[in-house]
């Protein structure tokens, strides 16, 4: 399971990214990325959920992330790594079904194959700092889950 999604993970950056520069709507996206159109149905499914959640809620995830990135306009960032942290926040805060700690080691992990050496910190950083805003200190035992999460 964690590879598919890790490669639904990776995918919807891969969408994110051509979506940022190009303006390229999903549906266009879907049928004309290949890595998207030969990717198996349950790794399809999770991209797009988290690419279409992600552009759903993209102005919230920016207003977000501005707060908490001191020093760093969204603009100024890595392409890479400012739809990195939109996706793993809108996954963070909208996908219950994750533990936030696998959330954040995700995009770690995703940050350390994709964008610069320094970015992993960083967004490791961002994250775990808005983390803790919206829910506080990780309670002992539970793993990283928020309350109510499966």
């Amino acid at each position: 399971m964690s590879g598919r999604r890790r490669r639904s993970r990776e995918l919807a950056l891969q969408l994110l990214y051509q979506n940022d520069l190009a303006g390229t709507p999903p549906e266009e996206m879907f049928d004309k990325t290949e890595e998207f159109a030969t990717a198996r149905p349950e790794v399809q499914e999770y991209a797009s959920r988290l690419l279409l959640g992600t552009l759903a809620r993209r102005a919230e995830l920016d207003e977000r992330l501005s707060g908490q990135s001191e020093h760093w306009r969204l603009g100024r960032m890595p392409v890479v790594d400012r739809n990195l942290l939109r996706l793993a926040l809108y996954e963070l805060i909208y996908e219950d079904d994750t533990p936030d700690a696998v959330v954040i080691d995700e995009a770690v992990e995703i940050a350390k194959k994709f964008s610069t050496p320094s970015s992993a910190p960083f967004i490791n950083g961002v994250l775990d700092g808005i983390r803790r805003t919206l829910f506080g200190p990780r309670p002992a035992g539970e793993g990283g889950r928020r309350p109510g999460a499966a």
